[in-house]
């Protein structure tokens, strides 16, 4: 008899987005013709920039004739996208070489494979709340969970615990879901804490576009000792509108060495044998997202995002609502209002969920809970901005009416 992967079984019968989309199905049904507004999946809703179009567009013809014809890319990536991200990060004044740089099929994809390069039974340290698939990866890795809570009153971006041991620790700023940042000051304490105990940090920086405060490190190699510790993953889902089209990159650096092997030559030799590489077609429509034409366009999605962050805070801020993010990222992470929280603890239901029901039922806007974030996440929500204006205005105003004062 097959031998199977039992810590399959130990995973959540449902996934939270598969419970979510459960709940809005029958409120459709229930409540046929009636405007549903969604906030809760963080899905672009902006198309791709023209710039990127035309690219693909030219890529497609290539694919025609036999002169310009390309079969199997690169498993790492093709040279002509590499340098392209290389260069996006210099124009940064952060140094990252091209063969340090693995183009992939979208971060979700690495953020769980990357997990091929270390031992089975690791201890693996999440800042929580966290994305879900970074525990459940490693539930199916049978590796062992240590929770780094995040507090409100460290804004859910904390320093790394003075007593904390653990082989790998995931990292994510911008927050999903929190909206949080990591200030230089922290994300050197999480370098400096990597490098002491021989810990490796897997940055997610998926996010990275949002931030606007020029104080705030769009990737974690702008702090020293960083190459030594960390891989960076990266996706152009939310940048430049990818969610469909799946393309991104991981930094494997080559100065990241443990046990006297190169973690870089070890995602080589894993990219080689486990993928056959992005197709030409989407390879070249990410590169046009990194000229200037591209960055311009990208740009304009990004501030529709960021306008529509400010609708929806101001929205709590005048429901006296506490919130955190919405500034330096695409999610407003707000708390559970407490006539909704008294009445879940009384019920002995979750707040979070108590409240996505209220919404839903109340206002037909679709939120996610935070609890599915981990438990640190009970008592709060998560509202992304990923919606098109007028239905983040909408839904603005349906909040407004439901917990003004």
């Amino acid at each position: 008899m097959a031998a199977l992967n039992t810590h399959y079984g130990e995973l959540k019968a449902s996934y939270l987005f598969r419970t979510i989309d459960a709940k809005v199905a029958a409120w459709q049904e229930a409540h046929p013709g009636q405007r549903l507004l969604r906030l809760g999946i963080g899905d672009v809703t902006q198309p791709l920039a023209p710039a990127v179009i035309d690219a693909l567009h030219r890529a497609v013809a290539d694919q025609a004739a036999p002169s310009t014809f390309h079969g199997y890319m690169p498993e790492v990536g093709a040279a002509f996208l590499r340098e392209a991200i290389a260069n996006h990060y210099a124009e940064r004044n952060t140094a990252v070489d091209v063969d340090e740089i693995f183009v992939s099929n979208g971060a979700s994809d690495d953020l769980g494979d990357v997990l091929d390069i270390f031992a089975r039974g690791i201890t693996v340290a999440l800042v929580e709340p966290a994305y879900p698939a970074y525990l459940d990866a490693n539930i199916m890795a049978g590796n062992r969970i240590v929770q780094v809570e995040a507090s409100p009153e460290e804004d859910f971006a904390p320093f790394p615990p003075e007593d904390l041991v653990v082989d790998v620790a995931y990292v994510c700023s911008p927050n999903n879901p929190t909206g949080a940042v990591f200030s230089a000051e922290k994300l050197a304490a999480w370098v400096a804490w990597a490098n002491r105990v021989g810990a490796v940090i897997i940055f997610d920086a998926a996010y990275e576009a949002f931030i606007r405060d020029a104080e705030v490190p769009r990737s974690i190699y702008e702090v020293p000792g960083a190459k030594e510790c960390a891989i960076e993953i990266c996706s152009l889902s939310k940048t430049a509108g990818f969610t469909g089209t799946r393309c991104g990159w991981t930094v494997v650096p080559k100065a990241l060495v443990r046990e006297g092997m190169g973690l870089n030559a070890m995602w080589v030799r894993n990219r080689t044998t486990k993928t056959n590489g992005i197709s030409y077609i989407l390879q070249r429509g990410a590169a046009a997202v990194f000229t200037p034409e591209g960055q311009a366009q990208t740009a304009r999605a990004i501030e529709i995002y960021r306008e529509n962050a400010a609708v929806l805070m101001a929205a709590l801020g005048a429901c006296g609502i506490a919130y955190t993010g919405g500034r330096n990222a695409p999610y407003v992470w707000m708390e559970v209002p407490e006539e909704v929280a008294g009445r879940a603890r009384a019920a002995g239901e979750s707040p979070s969920w108590a409240l996505f029901d209220e919404l839903l039922d109340a206002c037909g806007v679709v939120g996610t809970p935070g609890v599915g974030f981990g438990l640190a996440g009970e008592g709060r929500f998560r509202l992304t901005a990923f919606g098109n204006p007028e239905d983040t205005r909408e839904a603005a105003r349906r909040l407004m009416e439901r917990f003004g004062r």
